[in-house]
């Protein structure tokens, strides 16, 4: 069959079946184009959307390039080069924004317009002639079939002739509008062509302009300036190349350790201490208690500042306080049913924190820094050394010294009194002008103790000796401990560390020797647990009395303390030696060393203060004695 390229407008009267054929096929053809241009005029409104959305990026990226300078980084290592680079990148952005924006008009105007132009008006056009050709058709069918029941007989005139117009008429209309719609659909095959190559010629045109004005705004100095941002690029890329070669040996240097570091406790055994530390960080489980008898344990990270212990939490940008370590006292605790707990206790004597660590290292290590913090080491000159200085003191019992390297300073008040009597008194001897051996001071081998563990009734007991009780409730003289009008009271927090039988009390090295082997013993044996105490000096005995339950621990006449003195290198050591009846008739000499968080020399002063305000009873009763018997 050839090829029909047209509709006959001869044929559009007689509107045969060949003709209504042929005009189905034209129909068809209609309809395939109508919605291929459909789909035509999303794609290129697609392309428009694009480019006017590259418009708006474009502009977006410019102010968010020069946005770059007021961020606040708290890293900015070479921003300046960033920053003036982006500058220079934005301008070229603001240019290439104007050059895209021209492209959007060009393809507003000579893609997508003229594509909307076709479908709006020839396509539209094709349509609404089809619906009036199909109208017409049907005008004449109905006037036709209106004539051809016209009857045979007694014909009206009047009415064929009216049916007769009515035909001619139907006929006319359904000739013109048929007429009309085949040179629309001619027409089409014609239109279809320009309309599908007009809008990619403008498409064309559109990006050889843009591209052309691209090419002439970014001259050689473009190409210089990216030439040098493109090498600028590649140091820095070389830079991240070392690091990372670094970073990755690091790492595997890092992951090639033994595995008893990831262990907790692998050197439960020998762990190697650190006894010197004056700062410590690292994570604990801190003890919460949630009602009367539950308690919840919550993992954190502590540090130490200065004389403060800070914790913060996972997540949180700064640490906060949790406890002040200035004369604070810590000892290892038991807690329940876990392992390597301490406890660090206020000054006032107060409960205070139960921390819990993950191992026996960083117990005693962490328990060593808050001790060392507590004596302010942090506040010298010098903290590590006097750190450093304070363990080696700790640990001269393994050496064969005889006591402490101290300087000759003033003595302690208890020898450098002014009163002849005091001084005549054998119960405060002077001091040796020779440093006698260890083994005339202290018998080797004397056992340590560490603990007062006697309840108040043994120590007033053990205390009294062969002292005779009055069975009228009365004491035999007004020297008892319980006394009330006694002239001194003085109150200090100290804590226990230690007491030891001695061989003499004639010298003051005595008491520097206990502190030396009882200070050497805590550190070789590991015994950091200190019972805290109140020390109560009145003018007539020193009394430990438990903070808490204010019930006596232990209780030495003022006379029966024959020694005391503070230590002259560490002031917060002090130590006195008591000399006691025993049930055999002979006597015992022992040495008490004691840490305070106020300098020792007060201790010993309120001390020495008691022994004189006994001394000027004596002479008052003696004196009114004498009195009474002139008389």
């Amino acid at each position: 069959m050839p090829a029909v390229d047209k509709l006959l407008l001869e044929e559009a009267l007689q509107d045969s079946p060949q003709t209504r054929s042929l005009l189905s096929v034209f129909e068809e053809d209609a309809g395939t184009l109508t919605d291929y241009t459909n789909q035509l005029l999303q794609a290129m409104q697609r392309v428009y959307g694009a480019q006017n959305e590259m418009c708006l990026a474009t502009q977006q990226l410019s102010k968010q390039l020069l946005a770059y300078e007021k961020q606040n980084f708290a890293l900015g290592k070479g921003d300046e080069e960033v920053i003036s680079t982006l500058h220079y990148f934005s301008k070229v952005v603001d240019e290439l924004n104007v050059l895209h924006t021209e492209l959007a008009k060009q393809l507003a105007d000579t893609m997508v317009l003229p594509i909307v132009q076709f479908r709006e008006k020839d396509l539209t056009e094709v349509s609404t002639l089809k619906d009036l050709f199909g109208l017409a058709s049907s005008e004449h069918d109905l006037s036709m079939a209106k004539y051809s029941r016209l009857p045979k007989k007694k014909e009206n005139e009047k009415v064929k002739s009216e049916v007769v117009r009515e035909v001619a008429a139907a006929r006319r209309k359904q000739h013109l509008s048929s007429l009309q719609y085949y040179c629309a659909l001619n027409a089409l095959q014609h239109r279809k062509r320009v309309a599908m190559m007009e809008p990619m010629l403008g498409f064309a045109h559109g990006q050889i302009n843009f591209f052309k004005k691209g090419a002439e705004m970014f001259s050689k100095s473009m190409d210089s300036f990216l030439s040098s941002v493109a090498d600028m690029a590649q140091s820095i890329q070389a830079e991240l190349e070392a690091e990372a070669e670094k970073m990755r040996v690091s790492q595997q240097e890092l992951l090639s350790v033994d595995e008893s570091v990831y262990t907790p406790d692998a050197d439960v055994a020998a762990p190697q201490i650190n006894r010197t530390l004056i700062q410590k960080a690292g994570y604990l489980n801190l003890r919460n208690k949630t009602g009367l008898v539950t308690t919840t344990w919550e993992r954190l990270y502590f540090f130490t500042q200065g004389g403060n212990l800070m914790c913060q939490p996972r997540g949180a940008v700064a640490g906060g306080l949790i406890q002040d370590l200035d004369n604070c006292s810590v000892m290892a605790v038991d807690c329940e049913d876990r392992r390597y707990c301490f406890q660090i206790t206020t000054p006032n004597g107060k409960s205070g924190i139960i921390l819990q660590a993950e191992s026996r290292k960083e117990n005693e290590e962490w328990i060593c820094a808050v001790n060392n913090i507590s004596r302010q080491i942090y506040l010298t000159d010098n903290p590590e050394a006097v750190a450093i200085k304070l363990n080696e003191t700790a640990l001269q019992a393994v050496t064969p010294i005889t006591s402490f390297r101290k300087k000759q300073e003033s003595p302690c008040p208890s020898q450098t009194l002014e009163n002849s009597e005091m001084q005549n008194d054998d119960t405060v001897p002077k001091a040796t002008a020779g440093v006698p051996e260890a083994e005339e001071l202290i018998a080797p081998g004397t056992p340590i103790q560490f603990d007062i563990v006697l309840p108040a009734t043994e120590f007033l007991d053990q205390n009294r000796g062969s002292r005779r009780t009055n069975p009228f409730g009365e004491t035999e003289d007004d020297t008892f401990p319980e006394a009330e009008d006694s002239l001194l009271q003085q109150m200090f927090l100290v804590r226990f560390l230690g007491s030891m039988a001695v061989k003499t009390d004639r010298t003051t090295e005595v008491i520097y020797e206990a502190m030396r082997q009882v200070l050497a013993a805590r550190a070789i044996h590991n015994i950091f647990r200190m019972t805290e105490s109140h020390l109560m000096v009145t003018s007539q005995a020193l009394r430990l009395i438990d903070p808490q339950t204010q019930v006596s621990r232990a209780n030495f006449e003022l006379n029966s303390v024959t020694q005391f003195a503070a230590h002259q290198e560490n002031k917060r050591l002090v130590g006195f030696v008591v000399r006691l009846p025993e049930s055999t008739g002979g006597e015992s000499l022992s040495t008490y060393v004691f840490e305070s968080n106020s300098e020792g020399e007060k201790i010993c002063y309120a001390i020495n203060l008691g022994k004189e305000i006994i001394e000027v009873q004596k002479r008052s009763k003696k004196t009114h004695l004498e009195a009474h018997i002139d008389e």
